[in-house]
């Protein structure tokens, strides 16, 4: 059972990883057309290309910080299973 856990906890962390990733990906994109639009000298879409870097900004530090603590979960929940294990022998 904790086993279980422990691996679903594990690949739910990779998962937040790899969200990160794709939102910092999508950031520099982002960032990108700001200095495209800027360039052009279009000012509104360069605001709503930094509004939308802003966010794929927040949202890769959210999965970041949220794949930080479900990996602490899961290490507790590791160690628990551990613990059973040595007190059950």
């Amino acid at each position: 059972m904790s086993d279980k856990l422990a691996f679903q906890f594990k690949m739910q962390t990779k998962m937040l990883e790899r969200q990160s990733i794709t939102h910092d990906k999508q950031e520099k994109a982002e960032r990108d057309k700001v200095k495209k639009a800027l360039m052009k000298g279009n000012l509104e879409a360069a605001k709503i290309h930094a509004e939308n870097a802003i966010r794929h900004h927040s949202e890769s530090l959210n999965c970041k910080r949220m794949a930080a603590r479900v990996d602490g979960v899961q290490a507790r929940v590791a160690n628990s299973a551990a613990q059973r294990q040595v007190n059950f022998h």
